[in-house]
């Protein structure tokens, strides 16, 4: 079976065998609307030697190719919506309701991404991650807005980043509907921490680009937060 095999066209957008609980507000589909741009830019050959992923070559194995950066994603979706399952079951003192309803509608999202990815991947989905949320203080609203645009940021530089790491243009399609939800994601919660700082050049260059990370430097960012190992070793970077 070749890598884009197990995926057909069908199964990659159809939402129809989902959880319920997991699309109960709203459908994926309506959340991922219009496709967003996606870099595309050719790079000569992706290097993929265990150096770029050091202690990384045990564990949960991604794959290789576009399997390996579909499972890459999913692993970051994991991430998120373990958080702000967590933030929604633990509210921080001083939440508003307006706070709540828009942090639980983004873990909604979350879900919905997640699950999507399983579904997916079948049986190419890794396991179900292992988080460590210590560091995080869910009973104080600045560690929680802080911890949110640590990995909205970091997830949109992430889709950005692995743009021209895809192979089947399908894939980069749908990388595009998601990346344009996430960047949504993190324009509100930079503005529930400061309004108006929602496209600051912490994330918008001089160009008015979005910043994109390589998987690499994104693996190692989310390091702390995740106590499973991922082997990462066929995981295209650059």
């Amino acid at each position: 079976m070749s890598d884009y095999d197990f995926m057909e066209k069908g199964n990659l957008y159809s939402t129809e065998n989902l959880p319920n609980n997991a699309l109960k507000r709203r459908s994926f589909l309506k959340y991922a609307g219009a496709s967003a741009a996606v870099a595309a830019a050719t790079i000569s050959g992706c290097n993929k030697d265990n150096d770029n992923f050091p202690g990384m070559d045990e564990g949960e194995y991604l794959g290789k190719g576009d399997i390996a950066i579909l499972n890459y994603a999913y692993a970051l979706e994991q991430l998120e919506a373990a958080f702000y399952t967590k933030v929604a079951e633990t509210p921080y003192s001083g939440i508003t309701d307006l706070e709540k309803a828009l942090l639980t509608d983004i873990r909604d999202h979350e879900v919905a991404h997640r699950e999507f990815f399983r579904v997916a991947l079948q049986e190419h989905a890794i396991a179900d991650l292992e988080v460590d949320f210590s560091s995080i203080n869910f009973g104080s609203k600045e560690s929680v807005l802080a911890t949110a645009k640590a990995f909205e940021d970091l997830g949109v530089a992430a889709y950005n980043g692995a743009g021209q790491l895809i192979d089947k243009v399908e894939y980069l399609l749908l990388a595009g509907k998601i990346v344009s939800v996430e960047a949504r994601h993190a324009a509100l919660i930079s503005d529930l921490i400061q309004n108006g700082s929602f496209a600051d050049n912490d994330v918008v260059d001089m160009n008015g680009l979005e910043k994109s990370m390589s998987p690499t430097n994104v693996l190692t960012a989310a390091a702390p937060f995740i106590k499973t190992k991922i082997n990462a070793r066929d995981l295209p970077t650059y």
